[in-house]
């Protein structure tokens, strides 16, 4: 048997860090949607009980490593599987870009054997399954708007955004979340407004999203990576409505509400940096 599922980039309008916990995670707030770049994966039974991972793209470990083949691995163990399972994964999303990738592989993988092998796992099993992996998973789950808290594993479903172009730029860096955190100092950042962010939703206030969006992290990222700022502020000035991190970077991504604008924001940052995309939001409820 063969399945294919979607696994959409994710990208943050906001993204707020509340304080340390016990456990050293942070307590954040971060309010996600989804952009129709997406990665592709297939899923192919095998009559070996083993999970066999393939990818396209050579920044991708294609072993235990893989967040992918660590969700196929948790899904066979929760439910006392004994199939065995080849991924394949095209990559499109960056790697190491603050937009979710590997965790909406991770994700996908996890809603594609619940259905190839009729499991009948529900949202929350899978949910939970999916926190033990990373904290962006748990969202790339449910792939709606939402608001996730705790350390991001907790999943509020938001209203759909306003309909926009969404320009996404990645300089030639990647960026490790575990790289960043550490270096978080809580009285120095500036933390968004996410009830606003929430109003704007609630509204399809176009106007209002793009001028609350914001990233508390932007500060430690900048710091470190000064060309991450100079392309948020080169997206500014070439039109884009409004601009902001996605994670802990390096992408910026920019809206803006018509097409003419995004090929000029797109134009303007060729130069800036290779990886340069137009998409949309998927999220259109």
């Amino acid at each position: 048997m063969v399945l294919f599922e979607r696994a959409p980039a994710k990208i943050n309008l906001s993204l707020d860090v509340l304080g340390k916990r016990e456990d050293g995670f942070h307590e954040v707030e971060m309010i996600m949607t989804t952009v129709d770049l997406a990665d592709r994966i297939e899923l192919n039974t095998i009559d070996t009980d083993i999970i066999d991972v393939s990818t396209d793209s050579q920044y991708v470990p294609n072993d235990e490593r893989n967040i992918a083949y660590k969700a196929a691995l948790l899904f066979k163990n929760k439910y006392q599987l004994h199939h065995g399972v080849h991924i394949a994964i095209q990559k499109n999303i960056p790697v190491s870009a603050g937009l979710g990738g590997g965790s909406s592989d991770a994700a996908a993988v996890l809603r594609g054997l619940n259905r190839m092998w009729s499991v009948g796992a529900s949202l929350d099993e899978l949910v939970e399954l999916g926190a033990t992996l990373g904290s962006d998973v748990p969202f790339c789950i449910h792939g709606c708007t939402a608001l996730g808290t705790g350390h991001g594993e907790k999943i509020h479903t938001l209203a759909s955004p306003p309909s926009c172009y969404v320009v996404l730029a990645k300089p030639n860096i990647g960026i490790s979340t575990r790289h960043i955190f550490p270096k978080v100092t809580m009285d120095t950042l500036h933390h968004p407004q996410t009830d606003k962010v929430m109003r704007s939703l609630e509204e399809k206030d176009f106007g209002r999203l793009c001028h609350y969006i914001g990233n508390a992290l932007e500060s430690v990222t900048f710091s470190l990576y000064p060309d991450v700022r100079r392309i948020k502020d080169k997206m500014l000035q070439t039109g884009a409505d409004g601009a902001v991190m996605s994670g802990s970077g390096p992408t910026v991504v920019g809206l803006t509400s018509h097409f003419s604008k995004a090929r000029r924001i797109y134009n303007g940052l060729r130069g800036f940096c290779d990886e340069v995309y137009v998409v949309r939001l998927l999220d259109r409820r």
